[in-house]
């Protein structure tokens, strides 16, 4: 078994990522490894005569629910890799800030959900899964959310080791 003591998992809050995290945590149990979950905020883009970056209570609000999605997804993580699970949100675009943080980190291992179900290479990944399967610096494993139901019994056929 490969020995990934650094584990990166990215998380959207969805149930793709739920897989992921999942794997990624007893990943990090079996190798006795640190896994950190990140999460890429990207800003709605704003339009013409809109304000270019949200007013201060919406920023406070936005961070406040991340906070705390996090706090659980974090929780979750943690129980189910028996160990610290330390945790990061980034703004900007997901894919870039992703490799930004796994070169940053020296990350062994990124793990990542993919949302879609398609015969083409692009839409099946999705486009930051894509990206960052091509530009990483260490191994990515893409975890394919076919069957959802109970992410903590993760079919062998759902992981993708790339």
């Amino acid at each position: 078994m490969a020995e990934w003591k650094k584990v990166c998992c990215a998380i959207d809050f969805s149930d793709a990522c739920r897989f992921a995290m999942a794997e990624a945590a007893d990943l990090a149990r079996r190798c006795q490894g640190q896994l950190t979950l990140v999460h890429v905020y990207e800003p709605p883009p704003s339009g013409p005569g809109e304000m270019l970056e949200p007013g201060e209570q919406l920023f406070g609000t936005i961070w406040v629910d991340l906070g705390r999605a996090m706090a659980a997804w974090r929780a979750e993580a943690g129980q189910r890799s028996g160990g610290r699970v330390r945790s990061t949100v980034r703004v900007g675009d997901a894919a870039e800030e992703i490799l930004h943080f796994a070169r940053e980190e020296r990350m062994d291992l990124i793990v990542l959900g993919s949302h879609g179900d398609t015969g083409h290479r692009h839409l099946a990944l999705g486009s930051v899964a894509e990206r960052v399967v091509r530009e990483a610096p260490c191994p990515v494993l893409v975890i394919r959310a076919k069957e959802l139901g109970d992410p903590t019994r993760i079919p062998a056929e759902a992981a993708e080791y790339v």
